[in-house]
């Protein structure tokens, strides 16, 4: 009995904290979906289907607001995850928000997750798909448009040929990890990437930690 009502007391405390931050959210981000977009767009009107350096102006203008949270190293990294697969540069992570480019040259589609943040993409070239159940016709986002997956929603995805997005996920971003990591240990089995996808993440995420960043 009474380890049953510590239990109860603790998931009751653990509960409170969650639901208290979880409304405190937005004190803790440091970027803007409407920035992110703004800043993508002029990227395409200056450098078009020059993806690389479309990628370079984005991160340097970001690093010019935020030298402290940018990442300028350009890690790409295979992801393998909801069965698509692409690369990844990461930006930034921390515990409640990353910005990552994502994409491939050769085009991939799958399931979008379920997650507990907002996704952003911002596509920066090429065209991304989207599929709803129940609807007939697919979303369609071309170069410089958006798409935002709300939190704890799921959609298909097709990027179609090759196609880069700069994405940005606002919300509790260690859970969306466990997305990321299962296509690893059920069908990829490729442990090097798992664990540079690890260094790299842990590395920027403690280290904004230590700087007061949540």
């Amino acid at each position: 009995m009474r380890a049953s009502t510590f239990l109860g007391v603790i998931i009751a405390a653990f509960s409170s904290l969650f639901y208290y931050l979880d409304g405190q959210l937005e004190k803790f981000y440091i970027f803007q979906p409407t920035e992110l977009h703004d800043i993508s767009k002029e990227a395409i009107s200056l450098y078009g289907n020059d993806t690389a350096a479309v990628v370079k102006q984005i991160v340097t203008k970001m690093h010019a607001k935020y030298p402290t949270y940018v990442n300028l190293d350009e890690e790409w990294i295979f992801n393998n995850a909801g069965g698509a697969m692409g690369a990844m540069y990461i930006i930034h992570a921390s515990i409640t928000e990353y910005l990552i480019i994502f994409g491939t040259a050769i085009g991939t589609e799958g399931h979008s997750g379920r997650h507990t943040a907002d996704d952003y993409f911002y596509i920066i070239r090429g065209t991304e798909l989207a599929y709803t159940p129940g609807t007939y016709e697919p979303e369609v986002y071309p170069q410089g448009s958006v798409h935002h997956l709300r939190r704890g929603f799921v959609k298909q995805y097709k990027m179609d040929k090759g196609c880069f997005a700069l994405e940005y996920a606002r919300g509790w971003i260690p859970p969306m990890l466990f997305f990321g990591y299962a296509d690893t240990f059920s069908s990829t089995l490729d442990f090097p990437t798992l664990w540079r996808t690890t260094w790299v993440t842990a590395r920027e995420m403690l280290g904004n930690l230590a700087r007061l960043k949540l």
